[in-house]
């Protein structure tokens, strides 16, 4: 089995320590390289190849959202795994819409910090159907109207279906969920999601959920039931 390649990124070196201690010692992590800012994450993803960046928010020189924004617009990027104290802080919904697959809170316990990377890893995004509700709510209310207009002008390149599958993955659910929810195969719900984000110009299926919620489709869902 090949090993996951993760890169650290965090400017306070006691966090580096702990989080290169906790990760070092999973067979199937290899950390790649520590970086202490922002500005220094494009030169080491050229040098090491990480899979994932655990990517701090806030650094002094370049945060943490710039950087994902320009580790996202390459290429064969990286997945990127916000750090953060915040459940639902205005920059980790920032850096979501971005590119990052998630996020996950610095006290959370090692072992889930250890999930998260290896979700990552395989293609799937590091939200729980309750964060994400969290996170969707702070984001509606946040200049709903401007971004629901908008949002609901990109949805219209999709058709029913792949409308149906984006309201889905819009409540967090998983391909073997939505697949029994909407009575097609695992397979089938891995195409629909393939070809969402490739009509919505996205990266992941966080950004699908982030702008099925600023169209207002769970909402109109919710009413309907």
């Amino acid at each position: 089995m090949t090993a996951i390649r993760l890169l650290l990124v965090d400017d306070d070196p006691l966090v580096r320590a702990g989080l290169s201690f906790m990760m070092g010692g999973a067979d199937d992590i290899e950390i790649v390289g520590e970086a202490a800012d922002g500005a220094e994450v494009e030169a080491l993803v050229d040098r090491t190849r990480p899979d994932v960046v655990l990517m701090d928010i806030r650094m002094p020189t370049v945060d943490g959202l710039t950087a994902t924004e320009r580790l996202r617009a390459r290429e064969d990027a990286p997945q990127v795994v916000v750090l953060t104290t915040f459940h639902a802080d205005e920059q980790v919904l920032r850096a979501l819409r971005v590119g990052a697959a998630g996020f996950v809170l610095k006290d959370t316990p090692p072992a889930e910090i250890l999930a998260a990377v290896r979700r990552v890893a395989a293609g799937d995004p590091v939200l729980s159907p309750t964060v994400t509700r969290q996170l969707m709510r702070h984001a509606v209310g946040t200049a709903a109207d401007t971004r629901r207009t908008r949002a609901r002008e990109r949805l219209a390149a999709l058709n029913d279906r792949e409308r149906e599958v984006a309201v889905a993955v819009g409540r967090g659910l998983a391909n073997a969920a939505i697949a029994t929810g909407l009575f097609m195969s695992v397979a089938t719900v891995k195409t629909h999601v393939s070809r969402i984000l490739a009509k919505l110009d996205l990266n992941n299926r966080v950004q699908i959920a982030l702008l099925a919620y600023d169209a207002g489709l769970l909402e109109e869902e919710q009413e309907e039931h």
